[in-house]
């Protein structure tokens, strides 16, 4: 069995997986909100509805110039990035004065590489919003790599962001898969076998020797949960918790959630691997909870 490699069939795939994202990042934001901290302790939703933030705001340019371009073209992603940019939804420092300056007419290129005395952003923004990228193209996890490197450079241009956005994509493309998700232990080999020697990488292997560990705050603090918002604190917890529970988001979910950091992020992350896979769909009223993606993404509605 071969994955449907029609544009409709990659869109399709892009949006479950946007949705699985959307879900993830609304859902996990809430729990940043003091008086929520009781609810993620006994599992409890909060009441709707959740809005996303910039992690799914980021993520719907990617399938939009996809859906356009069937591939990623840096220049319409940076400006899609640019012309949808909200302020309010949570967007770091750095990122806010870049998108600002490609909207008055920057060159992202520059902008992206002077980042950080010249080393590039290695946060997570990169990783956060690809996984729809990745189950586009569940039949080519190499290319799925390949355009995750491209897809990083218009805001993260330090390796190990890049190698952040390569690895959630390869577990998305790795998760996707017609045969139904891999093992856990496949899905991590997977990964790692395609990403380049790196603090993200090295993450990576510590996650595959600790699939037997069932205590998830322990893990946390072994592979770091996104507290730093770097790429290589972040990407290892979260595929870690994704690989663990593939075909069942709520578990990955509150897996994720009920060890802290930067939740919305890992919790984005986790529900775009997830629902990349048939198996892996949100819960319909975790989804009926979630503010709508935005109109202007090509077969949101």
């Amino acid at each position: 069995m071969t994955a449907d490699s029609s544009s409709q069939g990659r869109l399709e795939r892009a949006l479950a997986s946007l949705r699985g994202l959307a879900v993830g990042d609304a859902l996990g934001s809430q729990f940043f909100v003091p008086v929520n901290y009781p609810l993620l302790k006994r599992r409890e939703l909060p009441s709707g509805p959740w809005q996303w933030t910039d992690d799914t705001e980021m993520a719907c340019s990617v399938v939009a110039v996809l859906a356009a371009h069937h591939r990623i073209d840096q220049d319409a992603l940076a400006r899609s990035f640019a012309d949808h940019h909200d302020f309010d939804r949570g967007y770091g420092p750095a990122v806010n004065r870049l998108l600002r300056l490609v909207r008055e007419g920057g060159d992202w290129r520059e902008l992206a590489a002077a980042l950080f005395n010249g080393q590039g952003s290695w946060g997570n923004g990169a990783a956060m919003r690809i996984a729809p990228l990745g189950a586009w193209y569940a039949d080519d996890p190499e290319q799925a790599t390949h355009q995750a490197e491209i897809s990083a450079y218009p805001t993260h241009q330090h390796r190990e962001a890049v190698v952040g956005a390569m690895a959630v994509a390869a577990a998305a493309s790795l998760a996707a898969a017609p045969g139904g998700p891999p093992a856990p232990e496949a899905l991590l080999d997977g990964v790692i076998a395609l990403v380049p020697k790196s603090a993200v990488g090295a993450g990576l292997r510590r996650a595959r020797d600790m699939l037997d560990y069932g205590d998830p705050g322990t893990v946390a603090a072994v592979l770091g949960c996104g507290r730093r918002t770097t790429a290589h604190d972040t990407v290892p917890f979260a595929l870690w918790s994704a690989a663990r529970s593939l075909g069942d988001y709520e578990a990955a979910f509150w897996t994720t959630a009920q060890v802290g950091g930067d939740v919305d992020t890992t919790c984005a992350i986790v529900g775009g691997v997830l629902a990349a896979g048939k198996a892996g769909a949100p819960p319909a009223e975790w989804a009926e909870r979630t503010e709508a993606l935005p109109e202007w993404v090509p077969g949101a509605l």
